[in-house]
């Protein structure tokens, strides 16, 4: 069998030639030109930009590279994460040393690096290459985007990409509520009892005041016998849109037929590989944010089973409002390498700055939009936010619950989804019906 040899880069012969440094690398740089003048990003351009020569940077580099771990890492979680689900294991809170470790590393920092590294432009030949890459390891669809790739400038871009018109078709039905993002149902349920307590994973809960803040327009649970109290609110006045009674709750009556009010929760997970924008579930309007500036711990499957209070100690904001149903609150959670929460509502907001104190000493940066009038109104299904890589939403919501022993149980609210499912924005979480 006979083998070509290429002849396209220079191959050092065995006798004694000496070696020009200076001829080889600059004929290897050659062979990284770009044919034509490539375009500046600022509008007018300088006089760097029209250069015809570009060597790969190492931003480039490293950045493939961490692609590669990525990927990686992926498919050894996936692998072990589906082999518990053959055997029917469900996973439980296993505290390791992870968690001690993690707490030593510098993640903020980190995560401001990587944002660095995926804000830097990347040449126009080689974005295609790249983002299909990321595609094949993270399983996105690039047929959805909305532009070609190479009309992405960097991978940060790419992670915020909009969608072809029509990718995410928005449920229309007034009595749904729709998911804000793309992901994976990781829990829902009703909260009840003292506390209200979310579960991050089996055999380990945190508390939804504890996950929002000190909010005054959370409403408060009370347990009587079986069921949970109905969450008092009261209309005040158009400027104050509403207030949690504390003083003279109202008493169920047990003779009304009407739909009385539960406390809901959803969590939802972005992988990497996710359409990255969040969106609005419903029509509500927005009174207040809450920005809370934590750390940054990763949100995959691995930290929610090792990590306490991992959504409490992460970086996160909050949105908080009213629906048609009652109080509306959705927080956007960060995590490693996706410190960067953007509010399209809210462009000035930054996250993940640079902090001299301690984290956990400071309080959350708070925004009231209500004293600017009557707050944000959102659609269902308009943007409102985006994150530069995946990440985790957490919905809390009221909707009917009938307390009637007899009732009609489609009154009450229902959820479509079950754990494990994935889901994409505009598609139905939960219904009810009117009687």
């Amino acid at each position: 069998m006979k083998y070509r040899v290429s002849h396209k880069f220079p191959v050092l012969p065995r006798h004694t030639r000496p070696f020009n440094h200076t001829r080889y690398f600059t004929s290897f740089a050659k062979k990284f030109q770009t044919p034509q003048p490539r375009a500046s990003i600022n509008a007018g351009g300088s006089g760097n930009s029209q250069g015809n020569s570009f060597v790969v940077p190492g931003a480039t580099v490293a950045t493939i590279l961490m692609l590669g771990v990525l990927h990686a890492r992926r498919l050894y979680e996936d692998k072990k994460t589906e082999q518990m689900k053959e055997k029917g294991i469900e996973i439980e809170f296993q505290p390791d040393a992870k968690a001690t470790f993690l707490r030593l590393l510098p993640l903020r920092s980190i995560s401001r690096c990587w944002g660095y590294l995926t804000s830097m432009e990347i040449p126009v030949w080689l974005r295609p290459h790249i983002y299909k890459a990321w595609a094949r390891a993270f399983h996105s669809n690039l047929e959805e985007a909305a532009l070609p790739l190479d009309k992405y400038a960097s991978l940060r871009d790419f992670f915020v990409r909009t969608l072809k018109e029509g990718s995410r078709p928005i449920d229309v039905d007034p009595q749904c509520l729709v998911s804000p993002v793309d992901g994976t149902v990781l829990r829902f349920g009703e909260l009840k009892g003292a506390g209200a307590m979310i579960e991050q994973i089996k055999g380990f809960s945190y508390s939804v005041f504890s996950l929002l803040g000190a909010s005054p327009f959370l409403p408060t649970t009370d347990v009587q016998e079986e069921h949970s109290e109905s969450i008092t609110t009261t209309v005040k006045s158009k400027k104050s849109w509403w207030r949690v009674s504390l003083a003279s709750p109202k008493v169920w009556n047990p003779t009304s037929s009407r739909p009385k009010k539960g406390l809901f929760y959803c969590v939802v997970y972005l992988k990497p590989g996710d359409y990255h924008r969040i969106h609005s579930p419903a029509d509500w309007n927005i009174l207040a944010r809450r920005h809370f500036s934590g750390r940054l711990y990763p949100l995959n499957e691995r930290a929610t089973r090792t990590i306490r209070n991992l959504y409490i100690e992460n970086e996160r904001v909050i949105l908080e409002g009213l629906w048609q149903e009652g109080f509306m609150a959705l927080a956007a959670i960060g995590a490693t390498n996706i410190g960067s929460i953007e509010l399209f509502i809210e462009p000035e907001l930054h996250t993940n700055r640079p902090r001299k104190k301690f984290l956990h000493s400071e309080p959350p940066e708070e925004r009231i939009y209500e004293c600017e009038g009557v707050g944000r109104m959102l659609k269902k299904g308009d943007e409102l936010g985006a994150f530069n890589m995946g990440s985790t939403v957490v919905l809390v919501f009221q909707a009917p619950i009938s307390k009637l022993p007899e009732g009609d149980s489609s009154q009450e609210f229902r959820f479509c989804v079950g754990r494990g499912d994935r889901i994409r924005v505009g598609e139905a979480l939960g219904r009810w019906h009117s009687s």
